[in-house]
């Protein structure tokens, strides 16, 4: 496997912190509007299709694919939104069980083991340095599909495209999967900011906590009145 996809994620992820450094907000509302556009694209196509299919009896052949690129896309951006904004539940018990300190370094190791888990699922080929089998990871999936120029079932380009350019009508495969080793990028290198926020007491914990125990207090004696 070549190693310029490597190269390309390293230069979007030192791109992504020297944005976020310079333009925090904008950045901030960026990745929110992303989250939001995937989220309003399926809306629109599935009422779209409610309206075509009972109403013209015509429709969209790929809507359904369509849906399901999207849905996956939004989970996969939505992991490491989750984590940069600390809206992931986790069951904290343990951690509030325990004196500060420790809890410190639990919920630090907890950062750390998501960061790990994002790079073995990018790229586990490293680990054979530690005599561990490994197939690759999801950085070697997508390159083999950027290679093979495998299309999509039926997604297909606009008809002026493949008019003007002669290429092949179907939706890039790798173009749909670029999202994954992005994704897990993006996972990694929001556990390794969270770590160091949780060292610099900048964050308590990875996880969301209190959520419960919060509602329970503002909505005490809701009932009785």
């Amino acid at each position: 496997m070549a190693y310029w996809p490597h190269l390309y994620l390293l230069i979007f992820i030192i791109a992504l912190w020297a944005l976020e450094k310079r333009f925090p907000k904008f950045m901030e509302r960026f990745e929110e509007n992303i989250l939001i556009l995937v989220i309003s694209s399926i809306m629109v196509v599935s009422f779209g299709q409610v309206i075509a299919r009972y109403g013209f009896n015509t429709g969209w052949d790929a809507a359904l694919e369509f849906n399901t690129v999207m849905f996956s896309w939004l989970i996969l951006l939505g992991m490491s939104y989750g984590i940069k904004t600390g809206i992931h539940l986790g069951v904290d018990i343990l951690l509030n069980a325990v004196p500060k300190p420790t809890r410190k370094a639990l919920s630090i190791f907890g950062a750390g083991a998501a960061m790990l888990y994002g790079l073995i699922l990018l790229d586990s080929t490293w680990l054979a340095m530690l005599g561990v089998e490994v197939r690759g990871g999801a950085l070697e999936y997508w390159f083999k599909m950027y290679r093979i120029g495998l299309g999509q079932e039926e997604l297909r380009y606009p008809t002026f495209l493949v008019e003007a350019f002669d290429m092949k009508p179907r939706v890039h495969r790798w173009l749909v999967l670029v999202v994954l080793p992005i994704s897990l990028a993006l996972l990694s290198y929001r556990s390794l900011q969270a770590m160091i926020d949780i060292a610099r007491d900048k964050r308590p914990m990875l996880i969301s906590g209190h959520e419960g125990q919060d509602l329970l207090e503002e909505n005490k004696g809701v009932l009785k009145d």
